[in-house]
């Protein structure tokens, strides 16, 4: 799981449904090595003792990023976060993806990057299982699987590694009890979140739920998904407002959707007096809203980070290091060695706690 896109959405709404299939495929960015080559011999076999440090990656790797969408503000930082990583690697990223935050508008990025013959894949996943078949395609032409932001759920095939922002629990948790804190744990709430197949959001509402147990006064009434789309997360957070006219907060774990809510909230000064707000959000567009009073607090990481880890980690992996738990890599400027660890079926690193803004902070972060 951005911005002020409404008016951009609805301009292409009608444009995306005959764009299909290799249209949707095409690059929205591409960042060259210093040299302007996109090519690089395919890595070969694995091997156990590169550790993924500069000085063992492969030059000339091409690294596809396949984001939810093209449009959303938090993907472009996350991908130009990768772009970052490849440049400072002597590879290149290609960004590919449609502008709407399904499968089927990822299914032909998948596709490019095997025809392109790339080195990784590094995919936000927009839906858990759908997309697995064709990445198992190109696990099979030897194109390494990294998932960043939204995991996949393959089974064992393809082998991948996830790079998550922050450890899964701790973002579900964290969010109830930010809203419980300003709503003195009693009210009925409501959750605004991305697309109702998004692998991230489902896990962290899995694990608000669990912490709502902790909150007795507190009733979970209703969860509704605005498809990270502003136009429809404005109108399924009118349609709460609407159903239950005695709302006390809501959490939007999506920065389409908190961002929005705030705008409306913020034109609409009688319902923001009862409604809390909290959620995942960037300070760059949410910092009038704190300054205002919309909102009191939320929280997020900084997705050019955790794109920069993902690039790393694509190219590390493209150059030889085992995909297993306890293997290592670097990450440049992020100056940690970071352990493949195995959990729930997958291997995964995080890139690390999530950071609260409120009125104290929020000028200190520009992204």
């Amino acid at each position: 799981m951005t911005g002020n896109r409404t008016a951009r959405r609805v301009a292409t709404a009608a444009l995306s449904v005959v764009l299909a299939g290799g249209v949707l495929a095409a690059c929205s960015s591409t960042s060259k090595n210093k040299s302007g080559s996109t090519g690089g011999a395919k890595p070969g076999g694995s091997s156990s003792g590169a550790s993924g440090g500069s000085g063992g990656i492969k030059k000339g790797l091409k690294v596809y990023f396949i984001p939810k969408d093209t449009q959303n503000p938090y993907e472009v930082l996350a991908d130009k976060g990768g772009q970052k990583a490849l440049s400072e690697l002597g590879g290149s990223v290609t960004v590919s993806s449609g502008t709407a935050d399904t499968a089927a508008a990822q299914l032909p990025s998948i596709q490019a990057a095997i025809q392109a013959k790339a080195d990784a894949i590094v995919i936000a996943a927009n839906d858990p299982s759908a997309l697995c078949p064709s990445l198992n395609r190109a696990a099979q032409q030897g194109i390494k699987i990294v998932a960043f932001d939204s995991d996949i759920a393959c089974g064992s095939s393809p082998n991948h590694l996830f790079i998550n922002q922050a450890d899964t629990k701790q973002i579900g948790t964290s969010e109830v009890d930010l809203l419980a804190k300003q709503i003195n744990s009693t009210g009925q709430i409501a959750i605004l979140s991305a697309a109702a197949s998004a692998t991230n959001q489902n896990a962290w509402i899995k694990y608000m739920k669990e912490q709502l147990t902790k909150y007795p006064k507190m009733k979970l009434v209703s969860t509704v998904y605005g498809n990270d789309d502003p136009a429809t997360s404005l109108t399924v957070l009118q349609g709460l407002l609407s159903a239950y006219p005695n709302l006390k907060g809501i959490i939007s774990p999506t920065t389409v959707g908190i961002s929005t809510a705030a705008q409306y909230l913020s034109t609409h000064k009688d319902i923001a007096k009862r409604v809390v707000l909290t959620g995942l959000g960037l300070p760059s567009q949410m910092r009038k809203y704190i300054k205002d009073g919309t909102t009191q607090s939320f929280e997020l990481w900084n997705p050019s980070d955790l794109g920069y880890l993902a690039g790393y980690a694509a190219a590390s992996l493209a150059s030889g290091t085992e995909l297993k738990a306890g293997a290592t890599f670097t990450s440049g400027k992020l100056n940690k060695t970071y352990t493949m660890a195995a959990g729930a079926g997958e291997l995964s690193v995080i890139l690390g706690p999530p950071t609260v803004f409120d009125k104290s902070n929020i000028d200190q972060f520009n992204f």
